[in-house]
């Protein structure tokens, strides 16, 4: 007979795509996954999962069981809450967030979670948050990719270029590219949360322009105001740049960002399902959260 343990055992290791992940996310020995996926595939006739050294990925029979398990589940689910009120943990997620990610995107991505768990932010540099994620004290970090890093756990939302964001009444607000001489006359503000912002300063050294700053702030939100208002310009990723403002390209300058959700080993198996939701409706909101680059010039 198939009982929930099964069930939740092969929704662990299909999620995460690994025995060890699995068994850390669910809280039991290795061994224990191993033997109930075992007793799993002898009950449904078929193996569910090809394993090989580097990856554990699900067999043709393992993708068709997948909807019927998440399916039963979600049943499991309803029935242990079926005639009686169940208190909700809080928090029920701690969702890690770089300082660098626009406010539109957090809140998509806070909104869709807290449907069905207590969030709690915690704020934190990438390196910071990795830390966190290994150590169990957070479940989902909302920070910066590496160019090539993927797997399951790693669920990539948007790319985008830094660009110079101006008022949108600056001499150069209708051009699409910029080059870095003709700012040396203006007056900048610095993003000191800005994850390249020694690279840039080398860069626009390099480049001869040595600009006075209005301001120096941690605040992406002053900042960004701050350029608003006509106080100076700033290099920014694009999506942080606020109504009333310009952006541009800069010519030789080049640098991109990632930005994705990765779930740690403690995420929680009830959150699967939401988390997909959340990908989803993030995922269609993004062409209003930053416009794509332009072409570079000919």
């Amino acid at each position: 007979m198939i009982k929930r343990a099964h069930i939740r055992h092969f929704l662990a290791v299909a999620d995460s795509g690994s025995f060890k992940q699995a068994s850390a996310r669910l809280h039991v020995t290795q061994p224990t996954v191993s033997t109930s996926i075992a007793e799993l595939e002898r009950l449904v006739g078929s193996p569910l999962f090809v394993r090989d050294r580097r990856h554990v990925r699900l067999t043709e029979a393992g993708g068709a069981f997948l909807p019927i398990a998440r399916d039963l589940e979600a049943g499991f689910r309803r029935a242990d809450q079926f005639g009686r009120a169940m208190p909700q943990p809080w928090p029920g997620l701690k969702l890690g967030v770089i300082p660098t990610v626009s406010g539109a995107m957090l809140e998509t991505v806070v909104r869709e979670l807290a449907r069905d768990f207590g969030i709690e932010l915690v704020e934190g540099d990438d390196r910071s948050l990795r830390g966190d994620l290994a150590a169990g004290k957070i479940q989902l970090a909302l920070t910066l990719l590496g160019e090539d890093e993927t797997g399951c756990s790693v669920h990539p939302l948007l790319e985008e270029p830094y660009v110079l964001v101006m008022p949108g009444t600056h001499r150069l607000a209708d051009a699409a590219w910029i080059a870095p001489e003709d700012l040396a006359g203006d007056i900048m503000i610095a993003r000191r949360s800005c994850e390249v912002l020694q690279r840039t300063s080398r860069f626009f050294t390099a480049a001869g322009v040595r600009p006075r700053f209005a301001l120096r702030s941690d605040n992406e939100d002053r900042c960004m105001r701050m350029v608003a208002a006509g106080l100076g310009v700033t290099v920014a990723p694009r999506s942080l740049a606020p109504d009333g403002t310009a952006t541009a390209q800069i010519t030789g300058y080049g640098l991109r960002r990632r930005l994705g959700l990765v779930r740690g080993p403690g995420f929680p198996a009830e959150a699967e399902e939401r988390l997909t939701a959340t990908l989803e409706i993030v995922t269609v909101s993004l062409p209003s959260l930053a416009l794509r680059s332009r072409d570079a010039p000919s």
